[in-house]
């Protein structure tokens, strides 16, 4: 049985950039995230946006953004994000240094005409902000699923989303607004940054809390949380050598702070 809505995996966007061969290399990770306008004759319009971290945008001029085709007989094609005009940038940032998201506008309408197998988040439907959260009354040890591009694997013909299960860890903090990211207990490794966090889908809740009968957009894969171990010299008492490893935590910023980034006044048309 799955958990997870198919288009959320179609919301996930490989990006990276050409290598020597001009074959392209997966770097990171994001999603399209649609910005609710307003509704026209029964029709909803959204802002699209490509969301990532901001250090997968920084010191550069373009990226390269790969989809896949509609057709499953069609190999992934590729897109050359430019990411600044006139020494400008084109991306918005949040301002607060601490929170690594950038955002990108994203011809959305351009993806479907060339018949892209593409979806966006929708911010009035599939979005849980700290509000919504709590209303849902998310909590530690509630299941999550990363989604992304792990270590640059996307797939040689097309895209290939992996999604990786884990448990919210620690969140009471940001729930309260009171911190700028919460945990999940999942690996994410280099090529996981600026990918999606979805809450899994549970029917069943002990007695006091509440059961998750719809998955949603949580939040923006930061980082994974490090520890450090020190080896020590037996003959000097010295630090020899420092391992960093993978800890299994992985720092995500809450939805709340994609939308600051894309309605800041620097967003605006």
């Amino acid at each position: 049985m799955g958990l997870i809505p198919p288009f959320f995996f179609d919301c996930t966007v490989a990006i990276g950039v050409y290598d020597s061969s001009h074959e392209f290399q997966g770097i990171a990770s994001g999603f399209l995230y649609g910005d609710f306008v307003e509704k026209k004759e029964d029709k909803s319009v959204y802002k699209v946006f490509l969301v990532t971290n901001r250090h997968v945008l920084e010191n550069r001029k373009e990226v390269v953004v790969r989809f896949n085709p509609v057709k499953s007989d069609e190999d992934a094609r590729d897109y050359n994000l430019v990411l600044e005009e006139n020494g400008k940038p084109l991306w918005l940032v949040h301002p607060n240094k601490d929170v690594d998201i950038a955002a990108i506008r994203v011809n959305y309408t351009l993806l479907m005409e060339q018949k892209i197998q593409a979806a966006f988040f929708y911010s009035d439907k599939h979005v849980a902000d700290i509000q919504k959260m709590n209303e849902l009354g998310l909590m530690e040890g509630d299941g999550v699923y990363v989604l992304g591009f792990p270590l640059g694997i996307v797939g040689k013909k097309r895209n290939v989303v992996i999604a990786r299960s884990g448990s919210v860890a620690r969140i009471r903090d940001t729930l309260a607004e009171k911190g700028l990211e919460f945990l999940v207990d999942a690996f994410v490794f280099p090529g996981n940054s600026g990918g999606p966090v979805v809450s899994r889908a549970e029917i069943t809740a002990v007695q006091g809390t509440k059961s998750q009968n719809a998955s949603f957009l949580i939040g923006i894969v930061g980082s994974y949380l490090s520890y450090r171990d020190v080896a020590i010299s037996r003959q000097t008492g010295k630090p020899r050598v420092i391992f960093e490893e993978n800890s299994g935590l992985s720092r995500v910023h809450p939805v709340d702070f994609i939308i600051e980034t894309i309605r800041l006044p620097q967003g605006a048309d």
